[in-house]
């Protein structure tokens, strides 16, 4: 009698831990959608991401060194961009930029912004993400632009800092 009440103390605890991890590991992932408003400017983020802006979208990493993950989100990301025209992928090292991981409340690592040609961020992971959900996201922000007629590169946020560049 007296092992009965550990033993269902401790299976409680394993039933419930395992219920909380499997509730958190399906959130991790997920697209957050998610337009603030605020536009994004290129030159804030440092030089690379100025360079490396998409004309249509950008899909805009923040990740660390020591993040086991960021390396496959890498590769995702930047087949999806690769695969559509205008769209860029940038990863920003946030060891080095503290205070991005305040202004773009970045709680892990990778955290994914997808950013339309105006510089609106459009959708938001948190963790690593999948394909199928970036493909739907950025068919989602590019699809717009293309069945109005709009080109891709009437709302080039990077176009003032190209300027700069070629005087």
């Amino acid at each position: 009698m007296d092992m009965l009440l550990p033993l269902g103390a401790v299976s409680g605890l394993v039933i419930l831990s395992t219920a909380l991890g499997l509730a958190w590991r399906a959130t991790r992932g997920r697209t957050s959608a998610r337009s603030t408003g605020e536009v994004i400017v290129p030159e804030s983020l440092g030089s690379d991401a100025v360079a490396g802006w998409g004309r249509a979208a950008t899909l805009l990493q923040f990740s660390t060194e020591l993040c086991s993950t960021c390396p496959q989100t890498r590769r995702v990301l930047a087949a999806e961009a690769s695969a559509r025209p205008g769209v860029a992928h940038v990863d920003v090292d946030v060891t080095e930029r503290p205070d991005l991981v305040t202004r773009f409340s970045v709680l892990q690592t990778p955290t994914t912004l997808l950013i339309d040609a105006t510089g609106v961020v459009r959708a938001r992971w948190g963790g690593s993400v999948r394909p199928p959900a970036v493909r739907e996201a950025l068919g989602s922000v590019l699809a717009p632009a293309h069945a109005h007629g709009h080109s891709e590169s009437a709302h080039d946020p990077t176009a003032s800092a190209r300027e700069r560049s070629t005087r």
